[in-house]
């Protein structure tokens, strides 16, 4: 886990680079700070799960296994992006590891995700469905229609909230009357509680409970992630609504050291162990990025391609 959020920070602080560079064009939400939820949730799940995202998903794309080669490609709207230079930073997409989406729509995932548990459920196939969301999409109707369904059928969908307290540029405060999010799901008859987000070990422990209890025959299960983004919501963002005190409180609590402090401490690994997972990490970037830039370009004429399905 301390490798997989090495990898996702330092290739989004090289993306904030290239970004600025204008290599990197678009939208671009960075998950900077929130790396504890990915590398735990990706690390409870198997192969043949399915993983349904959020426009917030590069780190939950890389801890899922799709090469970073084939995410940085897609940064660039390269062909050899693993959506083919079609879909960028909020459109990454690899059905060969059951990784669907990056969805640009606030809670476009949730009814989704529903209709592939429902799937995995009529077919009797023991797999579990996890959707990542954020808090603003509690606020959509999707969000109640879609824990509704999973109750009344008892589905086998994990609903993994990452509650980093902001939706845009609104405060959680501000958008919900009840600001624990463990108890909407809750009042659905579904088991749902809170996990500390920045610590990866709470998050991957929360994970196999809930998934352990899902594959039983459990229905499904509600996980508030409470985490921070430690940048702005988009790079076009002024962060105008959070008070900078505020932040420096929650990069006191930044998961990368504070796992690495735990593993030390549990004489799991050194600083020489660490120092190498960043070479290493470092080396894995500046290939990814050498490829996207050798990557081809779609070419012009392919640009109505898979805009209507072409049938014979």
């Amino acid at each position: 886990m301390l490798r997989q959020m090495t990898r996702i920070r330092r290739f989004e602080e090289r993306c904030v680079e290239l970004y600025s560079a204008t290599a990197i064009r678009g939208f671009m939400h960075l998950y900077i700070g929130e790396e504890a939820v990915a590398a735990g949730v990706m690390q409870g799940i198997g192969p043949e799960d399915n993983v349904v995202s959020t426009y917030r998903e590069h780190g939950h794309a890389l801890a899922r296994g799709i090469p970073m080669a084939a995410v940085m490609a897609e940064m660039y709207g390269r062909t050899t992006g693993c959506s083919h230079g079609r879909g960028g930073s909020m459109h990454l997409f690899d059905a060969g590891r059951r990784f669907y989406g990056g969805n640009a729509i606030v809670g476009g995932g949730l009814p989704v995700a529903t209709g592939f548990a429902l799937a995995d459920a009529m077919r009797g196939r023991p797999l579990v469905t996890v959707c990542l969301f954020g808090d603003g999409a509690v606020s959509e109707g999707e969000f109640h229609e879609s824990l509704n369904l999973a109750a009344l059928w008892r589905l086998p969908l994990l609903f993994a909230c990452e509650n980093n307290l902001y939706a845009m540029g609104t405060a959680l405060k501000r958008a919900q009357s009840e600001t624990d999010l463990a108890v909407h799901a809750a009042s659905y008859g579904v088991p749902s509680w809170p996990v500390d987000g920045m610590n990866a070990l709470e998050v991957a422990d929360a994970v196999d409970h809930a998934v352990e209890a899902i594959r039983a025959g459990a229905g499904p299960h509600f996980l508030e992630l409470r985490t921070y983004r430690f940048r702005a919501h988009s790079m076009y963002d002024a962060e105008r609504y959070r008070d900078k005190a505020e932040v420096r409180r929650w990069k006191e609590r930044d998961p990368l050291p504070a796992l690495a402090a735990t593993l030390r401490a549990e004489d799991r690994v050194t600083a020489k162990d660490i120092a190498a997972v960043e070479s290493e990490v470092d080396a894995e970037i500046d290939a990814a990025v050498a490829a996207a830039e050798q990557g081809p370009l779609e070419p012009p004429e392919e640009l109505t391609r898979f805009v209507y399905s072409e049938q014979s």
